[in-house]
């Protein structure tokens, strides 16, 4: 971890100019430029809207139970709740993987600390994700309202981004050295999203083993808490047992993180 901390030391202008940079990048040449970050989301969100709550019969509302009630919410809203930090999730998860072998330049050619590579590749897909935020607070204000929860926002968008920075640090050394691994996380990334309680309820999987099996999926956690926040008017630690495994997992993956970072990051170049 000292090694890493060392790394970022006086790098921080750079980061942030590189993460703007990234984003310009990525939408370079297109006509609506940045409009992209926020037109294809909301084609994604359509397309899974469209066939859960039109193409499947009585999959309309989706019904939460609050405190003891039960408490009846539009799909679309729920959906776009939990599809935000999806989207988040999704690109830190595969761009922070391939980040080093994108960015080899930095590696190979110059004298650059690697591992701020992950740093701003994930703080660009962060910027897109607060714009999101903006967005879908403006909706569910309009639709249903919002109270004070939502404000838990602002501490739930740098949890979600320390936490996938810290698989990266894992990911894209692995990234780097093997292409197999780069296919196998992008095999997998469309079961991980149907594991996880994105478009549904993950407290009511109809089974108390199950829901609580659904507990160790960190992005269930995500996905749930924006609900908390936007929705459901709860704190986000108002599940002990889901915070604790969390919590637990949080630590596990910076351990594993800064461990796999500082043990691979000198076989990088010659890699590369």
């Amino acid at each position: 971890m000292f090694q890493i901390i060392k790394e970022h030391k006086g790098f921080w202008g750079q980061i942030i100019r590189l993460a703007k940079n990234e984003l310009i990048k990525t939408y370079k040449g297109a006509v609506i430029g940045p409009m992209w970050a926020v037109v294809k989301p909301s084609f994604t969100l359509f397309v899974y809207w469209f066939a859960f709550a039109l193409g499947f019969k009585k999959a309309g509302d989706v019904d939460v139970i609050i405190n003891g009630s039960t408490v009846i919410f539009d799909r679309f809203i729920f959906m776009l709740v939990g599809f935000i930090p999806w989207f988040f999730i999704n690109d830190s998860i595969i761009h922070g993987m391939k980040s080093i072998r994108v960015n080899r330049h930095f590696v190979t050619k110059i004298s650059f600390p690697v591992s701020t590579i992950m740093t701003y590749t994930l703080l660009s897909k962060l910027y897109v994700q607060i714009l999101l935020c903006a967005i879908m607070l403006v909706i569910v204000g309009l639709a249903v309202g919002l109270s004070v929860y939502a404000f838990q926002l602002l501490l739930i968008l740098p949890i979600m981004f320390l936490f996938f920075l810290f698989l990266s640090w894992s990911t894209a050394p692995m990234g780097a050295f093997s292409m197999d691994f780069d296919n196998m996380v992008m095999s997998i990334m469309s079961g991980i999203f149907w594991l996880s309680g994105v478009i549904y309820n993950s407290y009511d999987m109809g089974n108390k083993a199950l829901n609580t099996v659904m507990l160790f999926n960190p992005i269930n956690f995500f996905a749930n808490s924006y609900r908390k926040a936007v929705l459901y008017d709860q704190f986000i630690w108002n599940n002990p047992l889901e915070l604790g495994i969390f919590l637990g997992e949080f630590l596990l993956v910076f351990i594993l993180g800064a461990y796999n970072y500082n043990r691979l990051r000198k076989r990088i170049p010659d890699v590369l």
